[in-house]
């Protein structure tokens, strides 16, 4: 009977035990080596986008999403291993990413924008920008969205895909702008003189740069003044200091030098009309 037994236990351990260790111990081994694998493949990947100069939270969020696959593909041949249909698994996981997919198509949206937004850059953190119905400071561009901070110190939260879907305007994209102004003066007033004044005020500030050549010129005879461009060039970052700034003194100089600035304005004529008296005359 013992001896029946023993056979029994190493029929059992040649049949079952022995081969369910060796299929264990190979899905273990190829766990391990593939996330050793799935490691140094992801961190290869991680220094190429670095030398590309790419986002460090692109970067990472790109390293996490192939991390992600690949140790799908490892996990999966671990259990093919042990002998588990992976098939049905495969068709679950497809399934379940499709309905996952479809409920959050919006945010999926937002994620593939900011991807966009992330790799091509548009802007950057610290540009001013117009951009998703919003304008200010770019503060910070995450997978989904991206935070503005406006003039008056607001926090502006933009989903990426609305961002993405519509016209960007990055005001700090060039070096240089130019500034556009437009001034009006009485039609009886001196127009060579006001000109003159401008051409003054223009060559007096040295932020204004000498090239590309400011332009100052007629631009309309309006309804109510003679209209005046003038269109000096600035570095970026002095372009609100300076407007403000010729405002200020293009209504100075005019004051001065007794140049109006004409308010809109229209003359009415009334026509009165003689009316003959119709009564009958006595006789």
């Amino acid at each position: 009977m013992f001896d029946f037994d023993q056979q029994q236990m190493q029929d059992m351990a040649d049949t079952y035990v022995i081969p369910w260790a060796i299929n264990i111990g190979l899905a273990i081994i190829i766990y391990i080596v593939g996330r050793i694998v799935v490691n140094v493949l992801t961190g290869l990947l991680g220094k190429m986008l670095g030398k590309a100069k790419y986002d460090d939270m692109l970067i990472a969020f790109i390293q996490a999403i192939v991390h992600a696959i690949l140790m799908l593909f490892v996990i999966v041949a671990s259990l093919n291993e042990l002998g588990v249909d992976t098939t049905s698994l495969v068709a679950l996981l497809g399934a379940a990413g499709l309905a996952i997919g479809l409920s959050l198509q919006g945010s999926l949206q937002n994620f593939a924008a900011g991807v966009m937004l992330l790799v091509f850059r548009p802007f950057k953190t610290g540009d001013f920008i117009e951009a998703g119905g919003a304008t200010g400071i770019v503060e910070g561009i995450s997978i989904f969205n991206t935070q503005i901070r406006s003039g008056d110190n607001k926090q502006i939260i933009i989903p990426n895909g609305k961002i993405y879907g519509d016209n960007i305007t990055n005001y700090s994209a060039k070096p240089t702008r130019r500034v556009d102004m437009l001034f009006g003066i009485g039609y009886g007033d001196d127009l060579l003189k006001a000109k003159k004044l401008l051409e003054e005020i223009i060559a007096s500030d040295e932020r204004i740069l000498a090239e590309p050549a400011p332009v100052i010129a007629v631009s309309e005879l309006g309804d109510s003044s003679v209209n005046f461009i003038v269109r000096p060039w600035v570095n970026s970052a002095d372009y609100w200091p300076l407007y403000w700034h010729i405002h200020e003194t293009v209504k100075l100089r005019f004051d001065a030098e007794g140049i109006t600035i004409p308010f809109p304005q229209m003359d009415v004529h009334i026509a009165k009309e003689e009316k003959e008296d119709k009564e009958p005359k006595e006789a």
